[in-house]
């Protein structure tokens, strides 16, 4: 009998930080919400960013050219 395949290794996921400030008033709300659901801070600001950001990973964005200025000329 043949020998059955091996599985491929997953490649694995690269974790990048962010970092923003929030008022104090914003961060009450946000622990007084974390605890009414029983999650974390982390996992609700992850899960209201990702419908926003699921499209964009692969999207090439057109750089405007810096060079073209308009002016008023008088002279």
């Amino acid at each position: 009998m043949p020998k059955p395949k091996a599985k491929k290794k997953r490649k694995p996921i690269r974790y990048k930080t962010i970092t923003f400030t929030v008022t104090a008033k914003q961060k009450k709300s946000l622990v007084n919400f974390c605890r009414s659901r029983k999650t974390t801070p982390a996992k609700v600001i992850k899960k209201s960013i990702r419908p926003l950001l699921q499209n964009y990973s692969n999207l090439e964005v057109s750089k405007l050219p810096a060079g073209k200025v308009n002016q008023l000329q008088l002279f």
